[in-house]
């Protein structure tokens, strides 16, 4: 299931076509509720300040590569406070007992 605001990038036709295709769940959160969405929304304002609004993107092949290194980063070398200080590629690679052992001692 895809879940998102109601934006029109996210309601065209090509989507709705794109989703119904693949038959895909799409749940559309409640206009003016983004935190019905946070972990999207929080992760967006943190791409958006530390990346999209850092560089002047000369072509989609220099923002993409400026993209995919913060990706990187973002993904195996800065620590998480909602994964108990871990990055995601290392909570990802803990067995699922560690997982839910994790998730545990986080609630």
């Amino acid at each position: 299931m895809i879940v998102s605001d109601n934006g029109t990038e996210l309601t065209s036709n090509a989507i709705l076509k794109w989703q119904e295709d693949r038959k895909v769940d799409w749940h559309y959160i409640a206009p003016g509720k983004p935190m019905q969405n946070g972990f999207v929304e929080s992760f967006n304002g943190r791409m958006r300040d530390e990346c999209l609004n850092e560089h002047l993107f000369d072509s989609l092949p220099h923002a993409r590569n400026l993209v995919a290194a913060w990706r990187t980063d973002f993904n195996h070398h800065r620590p998480h406070s909602s994964l108990a200080g871990l990055t995601p590629a290392e909570y990802a690679n803990r067995s699922k007992k560690d997982q839910n052992l994790n998730s545990a001692n986080l609630n």
